[in-house]
């Protein structure tokens, strides 16, 4: 059964634009690009229709206009300490200029959506997608702020990440804690298109598993975060009512719903890059989701990190199973 409460956003008839984004550019697991795919086929749109939402498919986005550049970005010494040790954290990330192009083109084709009133859902691909849904939100609703669902904060910057994988840090370029770039050349340069999410907006729900760094960039910067110990303390009612209090206070704003499928326990969901244990339940993930719903205010939502290269072709159904479950929850599906 669906729940259609009125959204203060959305002009009617209510729409939903489905993006596939198939990209993996932004970590090295390979697999996750298939995601949209599989969701899609499971049969996610007919079942969108079924909730009474209008569905416009806009396609798997190949990208084919943008070819990835090679991996290696060279930097010369500068003789300038500060400037020699910027450069050698952009030279550790992993093709951001093909990260910063995809992601661009992402942030266009949900913008374009959101100002025809539709409800971009998003569905990935790597997290570092976020940079450009998330901008593509703000550029149309400025005073959205985002609920991240993630076992991950995603918030390393880019001299605190190890890896040099971008689906670890959108939120650093969302909230705009990288130095700015040392010259107009500057592989920095190519995220300046990135939208700024204030860090009052910003709230996250099922973090467990956190970088040094990032733990201390959270507590630097006041960011709200429930990890999955205050989930268990309080309970996820309560927890998704906080989290609504501190970045939605009036319960006036747009909601842009950024889901990483690791944020549910691996029994859930196994079938993602980065599964760690102690995660939601199948119930807490859901309920967020209709939580989000029932508000109303909901105008975005991204489904990441599904990844059917990851698993056995039963975990792989349950996790695409559950991840269409999640998009149906949020869009208004309920149990009674």
């Amino acid at each position: 059964m669906s729940s259609t409460p009125s959204n203060k956003f959305l002009p009617s008839p209510k729409t939903v634009a489905i993006l596939g984004c198939p990209f993996s550019g932004g970590q090295p697991k390979l697999g996750v690009d298939k995601g949209p795919i599989h969701l899609v086929q499971a049969g996610l749109i007919n079942q969108v229709e079924e909730l009474g939402w209008r569905v416009v498919f806009d396609g798997h986005h190949q990208f084919e206009d943008i070819s990835p550049p090679p991996n290696g970005i060279q930097v010369n010494a500068t003789g300038d300490p500060a400037v020699d040790t910027l450069n050698a954290s952009i030279a550790r990330l992993r093709s951001p200029l093909f990260v910063a192009q995809v992601c661009e083109s992402v942030a266009s084709a949900v913008q374009a959506h959101a100002e025809m009133g539709h409800l971009p859902v998003t569905l990935g691909g790597d997290h570092s997608l976020a940079m450009g849904t998330i901008s593509g939100t703000l550029r149309t609703y400025d005073q959205a702020c985002v609920i991240w669902i993630d076992a991950h904060a995603d918030i390393n910057t880019i001299h605190s990440t190890d890896s040099g994988n971008i689906h670890g840090m959108p939120l650093s370029f969302l909230l705009k804690l990288n130095p700015p770039a040392p010259s107009p050349d500057s592989v920095l340069t190519k995220f300046d298109w990135v939208s700024h999410l204030p860090a009052e907006r910003l709230v996250y729900i099922g973090l467990r598993d956190v970088d040094k760094g990032e733990k201390e960039i959270l507590k630097k910067h006041r960011i709200k975060a429930f990890s999955m110990h205050e989930v268990d303390r309080y309970g996820i009612g309560k927890v998704v009512e906080m989290a609504l209090d501190h970045v939605n206070p009036q319960r006036d704003r747009p909601i842009h719903l950024s889901f990483d499928v690791d944020a549910l326990d691996p029994s859930v969901a196994p079938s993602t890059g980065t599964p760690v244990r102690g995660g939601l339940t199948f119930r807490e993930g859901h309920y967020i989701c209709e939580a989000i719903h029932e508000t109303g205010l909901l105008v975005a939502l991204d489904l990441m990190e599904v990844n059917p290269a990851l698993a056995d072709a039963e975990s792989v159904h349950q996790t695409v199973a559950v991840g269409c479950s999640l998009v149906r929850s949020a869009l208004g599906e309920t149990l009674l």
